[in-house]
């Protein structure tokens, strides 16, 4: 038996041969073709969006977003996230400028943005971490102040709200990845989202390489299409999702209880935030009870991952490296695993070879109790 930090949920196999059926007897298997799109109408549906485009993966997302929001200059970004999130910056040929986190809820901290603005700053680029939310409100007031666009790559965030609102809709535009490791996927994927007409036409041509017809072309695109096949599994996926969701809080939870009294630290949920339980981190108290916690459950079979590690700060392309609280949980956050038919023996061995290793840390030193930060649920 071997438990990773996550596994792809799968719906039926029947539904999914049926999907593809269709598919053989249409014989068109891309170029925004009827699943496709019954996937965007859905997902809209489902989110509560007014515009939604299917793309290929997150990162062709975040490139679309930095295109048609026409950025130049710097771009005020976080340290803590996945790699793509900078270099979809870099690739752009924009400046991306770190501003360390929140060490409480591990997204950007708003006054760090202020403090990094430039008369060369065009955009801020923030990621709601494990699926919480960044403080959009502050965000939005930082970026009325200076005339900036604000793109928040929400790659964690499907079912995620704030305020009542998918957290999608938040910002100038919105980035999903539909990865197969998500909790909604589409076995690779993605969407951009905005609430303004005129960037969602702008992102259309961009996704579909400048295509204002068949024969003409308005601006420079990229092919960020995706195919009926992949459609095909996120209308299989989607009418589970609320099950998957309730079955990550039940399996949290769960962590919680089990997890009690350890040394380890949960982040804070972002007040007015209805979290989606995307991920399960903790925080070791040092890098090294993180590497022996890790040790010891891979020799049992167990992969937990260190996400997000390194802090992007360090990356060789980047300039900005004065983010000590980013560089410092980068290197004691770790993810346990968590994933819809995870069984709750599973997650108790988990949490026991965690108890384990904990112990022999922390035999010979005064323990401190494991904090979890949780103002909304």
């Amino acid at each position: 038996m071997q438990i990773n930090v996550t596994k792809s949920f799968l719906p039926p196999l029947a539904e999914y041969q049926a999907m593809v059926g269709h598919i053989f007897d249409r014989c068109w298997l891309t170029n925004h073709g009827p699943l496709v799109n019954e996937l965007e109408r859905k997902l809209m549906e489902y989110l509560g969006l007014a515009h939604l485009l299917f793309v290929s993966n997150g990162t062709i997302a975040l490139q679309l977003a930095l295109k048609a929001l026409r950025l130049t200059g710097e771009v005020i970004t976080t340290p803590f996230s996945y790699v793509a999130t900078t270099s979809s910056i870099v690739w752009e040929g924009l400046t991306p400028v770190m501003a360390d986190i929140d060490p409480d809820t591990l997204t950007i901290d708003p006054a760090k943005i202020e403090a990094a603005v430039t008369k060369k700053t065009s955009a801020i680029l923030a990621t709601h971490v494990y699926g919480n939310a960044c403080r959009v409100e502050e965000i939005a007031a930082i970026a009325k102040r200076h005339n900036l666009a604000v793109i928040y790559d929400a790659a964690h965030a499907f079912g995620t709200l704030y305020k009542g609102k998918s957290l999608y809709a938040y910002g100038d535009v919105s980035t999903a990845s539909f990865h197969a490791t998500k909790l909604f996927h589409t076995v690779e994927g993605g969407a951009v989202i905005t609430q303004d007409p005129e960037t969602a036409r702008l992102l259309g041509q961009h996704r579909n390489f400048g295509h204002v017809t068949p024969t003409s072309f308005e601006q420079v695109g990229i092919n960020g299409k995706n195919s009926e096949f992949h459609a095909a599994m996120g209308l299989c996926v989607l009418p589970q999702a609320k099950e998957i969701l309730m079955r990550r809080k039940e399996l949290s939870l769960a962590y919680d209880a089990a997890l009690a009294g350890l040394p380890l630290r949960r982040p804070s949920v972002t007040p007015g935030c209805d979290f989606n339980y995307a991920y399960y981190p903790v925080l070791f108290e040092s890098e090294a009870a993180l590497l022996d916690a890790v040790s010891l459950m891979n020799t049992h079979n167990v992969f937990p991952r260190r996400y997000f590690y390194p802090s992007l700060s360090q990356l060789p392309y980047v300039n900005t490296r004065n983010t000590p609280m980013a560089d410092d949980i980068a290197r004691r956050a770790l993810c346990l695993p968590l994933y819809h038919d995870l069984t709750m023996e599973e997650l108790s061995l988990v949490a026991g070879l965690l108890r384990k290793a904990l112990s022999k840390a922390t035999f010979h030193k005064p323990r401190k109790e494991m904090v979890c930060h949780r103002k909304s649920a």
